[in-house]
């Protein structure tokens, strides 16, 4: 089983060099490739990937989900790895995603933590051991097969933003999906500009819009309005 590694970026200089690096270190023969689709960065992103050993591609059209499948598009892999910049993968991964496909199911994710010790964020983190949907998020990486990648479609380049909720609803629909009980770890710096509570009321404000079928870009505009980005 080979896998290609898929990871979207803009602006993620400061952390790309390091996930590619890592998957480079853990990913083991299987891992052919490490995609990094870029849509546009100013601050040298393509450049440290390219150094880290990545190929770099640019993205015909801005937006994560076109992005990413872009990158499937040009991956050769029986097995797509999707996986944010600012995600510190588990070292186990390999072997992880292939006991997972070998047990049956054609994609999943990990669990995840934050790297930050406030008790609030620990009690996030619990939850992504639960299979409910609100549990989940592109944070935690998703892996799966080509053939159910190309079968569902992709992913749904109308979401610019919830685009990995869509393609996991889609996904339960006609698959088993995975949630390997380890984590990766995940950037707080969310949390660094606004409180726990802000950003919770920003997700579940997101949640209630796609659950009502809301256009997307309303979400997206919605979603930015209740916070602060630096």
């Amino acid at each position: 089983m080979t896998f290609s590694a898929i990871i979207p970026t803009h602006n993620e200089a400061s952390n790309i060099g390091q996930l590619v690096h890592d998957l480079r270190a853990y990913g083991g023969p299987q891992l052919i490739e490490i995609l990094v689709i870029d849509a546009g960065s100013t601050d040298g992103t393509p450049n440290v990937a390219r150094q880290a050993g990545a190929c770099v591609h640019q993205s015909p059209k801005p937006g994560r989900a076109a992005q990413m499948n872009f990158g499937a598009s040009v991956a050769t892999g029986e097995l797509l790895y999707f996986v944010h910049a600012d995600v510190r993968i588990h070292p186990d991964f390999n072997q992880d995603i292939v006991q997972a496909v070998q047990s049956g199911y054609e994609s999943g994710c990990y669990r995840f933590r934050f790297n930050s010790p406030k008790p609030l964020l620990r009690f996030n983190s619990y939850g992504t051991r639960f299979p409910g949907i609100m549990s989940r998020g592109g944070d935690q990486t998703l892996f799966i097969t080509r053939i159910l990648f190309d079968r569902l479609e992709g992913f749904n380049e109308r979401y610019v933003i919830m685009e990995d909720f869509d393609m996991i609803v889609r996904i339960r629909k006609v698959a088993r999906f995975a949630i390997i009980p380890k984590d990766v770890l995940v950037s707080a710096r969310k949390y660094d500009t606004n409180s726990w509570l802000r950003v919770q009321v920003a997700n579940l404000t997101a949640f209630s819009l796609f659950f009502l079928n809301v256009c997307p870009t309303r979400i997206a505009r919605t979603y930015k309005a209740l916070l602060n980005y630096r």
